[in-house]
Parts: C-alpha cells; structure tokens; sequence
C-alpha cells in the first residue's frame, strides 16, 4: 500500500529519528527459539549475547524461515523492536510496499548484529538466489531508496564464516552486496511470495558467490555507515527466506 503518510511516518521512526523521547527497553530474556525463552537478565547495548542452541523449538511445520536466534549484538541507538524478540525477526517478512518501510523490524544500532538459524529447512546452493535478506528500505516519492544496509555472513556450522563482500559507500552503484536496499514486497495477506526473487523485494544472495554448498546460519552486521538517532538506529531486520532449501535429513520440500 503506497501511502505517503505512512512513508513518512516510517522514515521518522526508523531513519535516525532523534524525537524519540525514551530508548526502547532491551530485552529481558535470552533468546532461544520461536516459542521458548530462558530467563537471563537484562543486556546491556553492546553486549554478546549467546543463546542455547540446543534447546528444541518444539513441533514446529516446516517453513522457509529462521527458525531462532542464537546470537545477538546491539550497537548505539539500537532499541526499536527488541520488546518483541524473537518473533519479531522470525517468521515471514511484513513488508508495505515500494515507498513505505515496515515497522515490523528490529534495529541493530551501529555496528549491532545478529544471528539467525534455520532448523527445518537450510539455504543450499542451486540455481540463482538462495537466501533472501529483508530489511525495510523504501522508495522516497520522486527520489531515490532510502537504505539501511548491513553485511551478510554465512556457516553452515556456527563455526566457520563466509562473509558476502558489502560495498556499504558506494551510493550510487547501490550498496551492491549489502543487505538493506531494496523495498519489501511480500507481506503475509498480500498473496506476494516470500521465496520468490522476482517479486518478493528485499535483497538476494547466492552461496555460489562465496564457495558455500550449505547454510543453516545467517549473521547480519550493520555496516556502521547507516542513520543512527534515538532507538532506531541503523540496519532494521524484518526476515529471512530460503530460497533453494534442502530438509535436514537432506531430502527437499
């Protein structure tokens, strides 16, 4: 829906608002899945936080999204979304369209990152785009895309990383390989497919680019070049999909 209200409305809320009038509170609980926490106390921004990976999500059906997060890292002026963790970034994208940016994100801050797994159904390497990044960049009317952009990183292990090189100066050839600058098209009731390069938005990557067979987990880094201001600063994750994804017993969906 491109509506000019809620563009600006989400340009003022996550394109380095300074009006904010309090932080956001940090999340309260370390983060283990899509439906189980583990009390741990409040992290500070700035803190490694590490959740237990070994922790069972439960019956859950098999979908082409990250399934948990396991590791998370906050910068300055992160805060936004962190009251709805994990769900928040789990799941299927909330995207709004060409000119307007969701609000169903979570911001890194500057330098923040973090790390996704896929449980059900990992990232492999096969024709084209594996793994979809979607953030919530957006068209500004009559301009050019307002964008947030991050690193990505890849393992198949949680051990040993591959990291997508990110060219996060370079405006005007687009931020190519970075994270964060295309506008999100699919949304959970617009019909739009979440796994589908051609129409989905977001930001694509293929495995082949960095010598990788396999990926059960994604690593986003904000660049630190990004707007920073109140809670909302820097790179705003909405999800992740497969693209071309294989089960863990290796068969195919």
């Amino acid at each position: 829906m491109k509506r000019p209200l809620l563009a600006l409305g989400a340009l003022l809320a996550l394109g380095a608002c300074s009006g904010d009038p309090e932080p956001g509170p940090l999340p309260g609980e370390d983060i283990l899945d899509a439906g189980t926490h583990a009390d741990a106390g409040v992290p500070d921004a700035g803190t490694d936080t590490d959740a237990d990976a070994g922790v069972d999500a439960g019956s859950r059906p098999v979908d082409p999204f990250a399934d948990r997060v396991t590791a998370y890292q906050f910068g300055d002026s992160a805060g936004f979304g962190q009251d709805r963790l994990p769900d928040i970034v789990l799941g299927p994208p909330v995207g709004t369209g060409q000119n307007t940016g969701s609000l169903d994100v979570l911001s890194l801050g500057r330098g923040g990152s973090i790390t996704l797994e896929f449980t059900d159904l990992f990232a492999v390497d096969g024709p084209g785009v594996d793994l979809i990044v979607f953030e919530n960049a957006f068209q500004k009317f009559g301009g050019d895309i307002f964008a947030e952009t991050a690193q990505v990183s890849v393992s198949d292990d949680g051990v040993t990383w591959f990291d997508f090189p990110c060219a996060a100066t370079d405006k005007d050839g687009g931020y190519p390989g970075c994270a964060g600058t295309h506008p999100v098209l699919s949304a959970p009731d617009n019909g739009v497919s979440p796994t589908d390069p051609a129409v989905a938005g977001g930001d694509g990557f293929d495995l082949a680019d960095v010598g990788l067979s396999r990926a059960r987990f994604v690593r986003l880094t904000d660049t630190g070049l990004n707007s920073y201001g109140a809670t909302s600063g820097g790179f705003d994750l909405d999800a992740l999909s497969v693209v071309n994804g294989q089960l863990p017993d290796g068969g195919v969906p």
